[in-house]
């Protein structure tokens, strides 16, 4: 495995546009080293790329970029394991709950829908049964034109 990478290594290997990496590194959740002329070019650590794959990971759970980089940043201080595992803990509960909360909206949402479907389906019934002699014209008339 490489021990650097450029931006276009990082992006082809993770599936991301180039403005998401410098993004990312503008929070400072990536810090490459700057070569060439005016520090243009941008080469990225084993560590940077660990980094990214840590902030994806906390995407995909649904953590902001601010929790992912404070929990991220936790784990490379030299602090005490116990403490990090509890910050990322914290972080999780708090994540958890905001899911289950919007969890429990959207299955208010569906129920309510499917009170209105079932509302909706109801009067239609009523209104396609209301005058049967209206229905027999339109379906011999349907009858007439097929």
């Amino acid at each position: 495995m490489n021990s650097t990478f450029s931006i276009s290594d990082l992006a082809a290997e993770f599936d991301l546009t180039t403005r998401a990496i410098r993004f990312y590194e503008d929070l400072g959740l990536l810090q490459p080293e700057r070569t060439g002329p005016g520090g243009r070019n941008r080469v990225y650590s084993v560590r940077d790329r660990t980094r990214l794959k840590l902030t994806l990971r906390a995407k995909r759970l649904g953590l902001s970029l601010t929790e992912a980089k404070d929990i991220i940043d936790t784990y490379e201080s030299p602090r005490d394991t116990g403490m990090q595992l509890t910050k990322f803990l914290e972080v999780l509960d708090v994540h958890r709950s905001r899911v289950e909360a919007q969890m429990a909206d959207l299955q208010a949402n569906l129920d309510e829908i499917k009170v209105h479907q079932r509302e909706a389906r109801a009067l239609l019934g009523k209104v396609s049964g209301q005058n049967p002699k209206t229905s027999k014209a339109k379906a011999g008339l349907a009858h007439a034109n097929g």
